[in-house]
Formats: C-alpha cells, sequence, structure tokens
C-alpha cells in the first residue's frame, strides 16, 4: 500500500491587525452559519413563516450556540481552570505569565455545550414568535450537520482536535504538532456531518415526514452524536483527564443526546403505525 500522507501546515490566521487575528476558524464558523442561514431562509418560505422571524433566527441562534459552547468547554473539559479564571470565559483574554492580559480569541468551544445552549435559546425563540417549539428544533436540524461540517474543517485548520498515530496511506502529518502520520480525525467529522446533512434534506424534501414531530431533530442528532462516539476513537484525548478513561468526555456526553433522538424517533413513528 502506497502512503500519500499529507503534510498540514497551515498557519491557523489568515491576517493579525494590530494584535487582532483573523483566523480561519471564525471564518469558516461564519461562514457555515450564513450558508446554514440563507438556506433556512428558502425553508422558511416554504413552511409559510415570517421573514422576520427568519432575521431574528440569526441573533438566538448564535447566541445560543456560542454562550453553551463557551460553557460548556469551560465546565466539561477544564474547569480547574476556568474557576480560578472566570472573567477568561466571557472575555477573549488569557492571563500571562507576568500577570498581564493578552488578546487570544476564545480558544475553547464544546460542541455538545453548544448544542445544549442553542436547543435552549430556539425554546425562547419558539415562545417569542410563536412557532411549535418542535418544529423550529425540527426546521435547525436540517441545516445543524452543515454547520457541523464547517467547525470541524475549521479544526483542521487550526490542526487541532487531531487523530490518534496510524499508517493508513491517506495520514496527515499536523507539523505544527509533530512529525507522525495521524488520522486526519477532523475530515472524518466534516464528510460524516455532510452526509448527515443530504440525510435530513432530503427526508425533508420527501414530505414523508410530518415536520414539527421532532422526528427530523431526533435524526440529526443521533446520526451525529453516534458518528461522534465512533470518530473518537481515533482521536487524541482533548484533556489529561480523559487518559485511561474507557470512553472520553465528548463520547460520554453523547450518550444522552442519542437517547433523546432515538426517543424522538421512535415516538414519530410509533404515532404514524397508529394513525
Amino acid at each position: 500500500m502506497i502512503a500519500l500522507y499529507i503534510n498540514w501546515d497551515f498557519d491557523s490566521e489568515i491576517i493579525n491587525l494590530y494584535g487582532f487575528p483573523l483566523k480561519y476558524y471564525g471564518l469558516l464558523f461564519a461562514c457555515g452559519l450564513l450558508l446554514c442561514m440563507y438556506i433556512l431562509k428558502g425553508i422558511f418560505r416554504r413552511e409559510n413563516l415570517k421573514d422576520s422571524a427568519h432575521e431574528a433566527l440569526f441573533i438566538y441562534g448564535i447566541v445560543g450556540i456560542f454562550v453553551g459552547a463557551r460553557l460548556g468547554h469551560c465546565l466539561f473539559y477544564d474547569f480547574d481552570y476556568y474557576s480560578k479564571n472566570l472573567l477568561e470565559i466571557i472575555l477573549p483574554i488569557k492571563k500571562t505569565l507576568n500577570g498581564e492580559y493578552k488578546f487570544i480569541g476564545f480558544a475553547g468551544l464544546a460542541s455538545h455545550g453548544g448544542t445544549v445552549g442553542l436547543i435552549i435559546s430556539l425554546y425562547l425563540y419558539s415562545k417569542k414568535y410563536e412557532i411549535k417549539y418542535l418544529k423550529i428544533l425540527d426546521l435547525i436540524a436540517i441545516v445543524a450537520p452543515l454547520g457541523a461540517t464547517f467547525i470541524r474543517l475549521a479544526n483542521l485548520m487550526n490542526s487541532e482536535m487531531i487523530g490518534n498515530p496510524t499508517t493508513m496511506p491517506w495520514a496527515f502529518i499536523f507539523s505544527r504538532i509533530d512529525n507522525i502520520p495521524r488520522h486526519p480525525a477532523q475530515l472524518y467529522e466534516a464528510i460524516s456531518y455532510f452526509i448527515i446533512f443530504i440525510i435530513v434534506f432530503t427526508t425533508y424534501k420527501t414530505k414523508n415526514i410530518k415536520l414539527g414531530n421532532g422526528f427530523l431533530f431526533g435524526l440529526a442528532i443521533t446520526l451525529i452524536f453516534t458518528m461522534r462516539i465512533l470518530i473518537e476513537f481515533v482521536k487524541i484525548n482533548q484533556v489529561e483527564f480523559e487518559n485511561g478513561m474507557i470512553l472520553n468526555m465528548g463520547q460520554i456526553l453523547s450518550i444522552p443526546f442519542i437517547v433523546i433522538g432515538i426517543f424522538f424517533m421512535g415516538r414519530n413513528l410509533m404515532r404514524r403505525e397508529t394513525e
């Protein structure tokens, strides 16, 4: 088998303006979000929902995702540090060894926390704009895997969340980390999530599933977090305390989402059988 190792040596910064870096992570995060909103605009019109409701969804969505993702990382992955540095939870700074603060951007976002934050913000949104909660969850579920695709591509550009060493011919050498061929785990996830997006979007377009019963929501989170559990087996642990654990924190946190997803899909299918 011929090795086709890819030497991955991207600088995470696109440009630095007077100490404020523009990074690929932020750019891809924003592009993914904007693309999701563009697709949702067409879906909202198809479902006869108001344009004003679509415009407001952007604010609710980004606040929910960002706040949830940030708190999720600080609570589940690095609680010991952030419990002693509370200011760094809410501000994009880090305390240096000499006691000064340096702007670094928000380094540390957890997808599980972002999912919870989004679910909570969508509940508030549904009350404000009088849209059935399960309907808005189903609508967001259509594009959520696409957003996750862009986030994992952003992780790839940052050379973070890298995979375990491997001899597979498509291995990546993350030269800014080490010179060891590794699984491109971020790419595995990005491809998986894009396929899930196609599956959920196609399911919605067929109209075989009634929107607003939570089936699409259940389908999306079940597939996303099942793939998350599987791919975690070829990824290095993100934090030291995960070493020696049978399942790491990302896998443990994925289990409740899968259970919830199966519940919503099962409930929907049982209702269809009794109709």
